[in-house]
């Protein structure tokens, strides 16, 4: 390469001369002017300057590439399968997280917390429901401001409706022996297990779900639920009227809940309890709460609004468990559902169903996003969440208080279990035990407060 630039520079540099020469005897003489071929010393000096400005722009160059091979692999590793870890959390971009929330909606919203807190006041004035009302009042001030000048914060304000939506739920009207037996609110300990066996149908079945019957005044029944069409749906749920039975497998009682797996009553996701000889679960396909009387062979339904289904919003933290979308829970005289909503931005809403009437009587929204937990339970009427901690353990590391409406981030209540997944767990407010179903494993535990 320098010879080449080298040579360029010579040609582009000679320039052809004619000269008068005369002749004696033989020879023709001439005067020539030989300077023109004198070697370019300058023209060379720059040449090579520059020459060596590309070689170490060259090495430059090769050393950036180098580093560039070194990093793509981490690069395409990063971006391996983007588009489908991605996709479950789309809603987030065409639902409304990164979308201004119409004042529209707010103003709605603020109108139904409204009514209710001036329900709870007619029915029983206090204190608290005269500063909600003061306050909401406030919040409709300033959403009104919020139009006159063209001023938006909106998540903001989602966030201060949601905290006086679920002021609003602790003022309603809840039956007494609702709290009477909750002297102690917050757990403080969980035992090693004290049951550990393989669930009785097939290893294989590694979602369902498991207990005893939580209705404080009803007999000792256990029962077993499995999900055994694509870890997805189940139509029976076995059903034991002792403790010795239900640990030897006999003398059991398979009750048909639906006709087949794919029938519109059948049993979808692992979020299945039984209650006052009631079996409460998903309908199947649907956003919508079924409940079996094994007694009377009689199904209700109810649609649960806004409630994500078909994996929207399952419970993950480690990995996914599929088909857990919706989860009841029983406790003392009532059944909860816990599940998320776009609306909510897919944080854990916790509703209070009537189990006679199957329709909720109460709704709070929590600030936990619900794809970051493993599973729920509730005590007493607070929410309790677990997470991952290894394959042989997990921890209760959150809270909600329904009375107090307030949360608890501060837990760290350790328990072991046999595996790594986590299909279902309840606590059962009969013998304060709770029931893990652990990849086709039964665990119970004994509770302290």
């Amino acid at each position: 390469m320098f010879i080449y630039m080298l040579l360029l520079t010579v040609i582009a540099t000679v320039e052809a001369q004619r000269v008068p020469g005369q002749q004696k005897s033989d020879s023709c003489l001439c005067k020539i002017n030989s300077s023109i071929w004198t070697f370019p010393a300058v023209r060379f000096v720059e040449v090579t300057k520059q020459v060596q400005i590309c070689e170490e722009n060259l090495n430059e160059f090769e050393e950036k590439l180098s580093n560039t091979d070194a990093e793509l692999p981490l690069m395409r590793a990063t971006l391996q399968n983007i588009t489908a870890r991605l996709k479950a959390f789309n809603y987030l971009h065409t639902s409304g997280l990164y979308n201004a929330l119409p004042l529209r909606q707010l103003i709605q919203e603020l109108e139904e917390i409204h009514q209710s807190v001036n329900e709870s006041h007619l029915q029983n004035p206090n204190k608290e429901t005269h500063n909600l009302l003061n306050e909401l009042n406030k919040a409709n001030n300033d959403i009104q401001r919020m139009y006159k000048d063209d001023f938006f914060n909106l998540e903001t304000m989602k966030k201060r409706l949601r905290d006086l939506n679920n002021r609003a739920q602790i003022c309603k009207t809840i039956p007494n022996n609702f709290r009477s037996t909750c002297h102690q609110r917050v757990m403080t300990r969980i035992s090693s297990p004290s049951v550990t066996k393989l669930n009785s149908i097939s290893k294989s079945y590694v979602s369902g779900a498991w207990g005893r019957d939580a209705l404080l005044t009803n007999q000792e029944r256990y029962w077993e639920h499995c999900l055994v069409s694509g870890h997805k749906h189940g139509h029976t749920i076995r059903v034991y009227n002792s403790h010795e039975d239900f640990m030897a497998n006999r003398n059991y009682k398979d009750e048909q809940i639906a006709p087949s797996y794919s029938d519109k009553n059948a049993v979808q996701g692992s979020g299945t309890i039984l209650y006052d000889n009631t079996v409460y679960y998903q309908c199947y396909s649907t956003a919508e709460i079924c409940s079996f009387n094994i007694t009377t062979k009689t199904t209700k339904r109810m649609k649960l609004d806004g409630a994500g289904i078909d994996n929207k919003f399952p419970f993950c933290y480690y990995s996914c468990r599929d088909w857990t979308d919706i989860d009841l829970e029983a406790d003392q005289d009532a059944v909860w559902v816990i599940y998320a909503t776009e609306e909510n931005h897919g944080n854990i809403v916790v509703s209070r169903l009537d189990p006679l009437e199957l329709n909720i009587t109460h709704t709070w929204k929590t600030h936990l996003f619900k794809r970051s937990v493993t599973s729920t339970f509730m005590v007493c009427g607070v929410l309790y969440a677990t997470r991952y901690v290894s394959t042989y353990q997990e921890e209760v590391f959150y809270a909600f208080d329904t009375t107090t409406g307030k949360e608890i981030n501060t837990l760290s209540l350790a328990f072991e279990k046999v595996s790594a997944g986590i299909a279902n767990l309840n606590y059962n407010p009969v013998d304060g035990k709770l029931y893990l179903y652990n990849d086709a494993y039964l665990l119970a535990y004994d509770t302290f407060f």
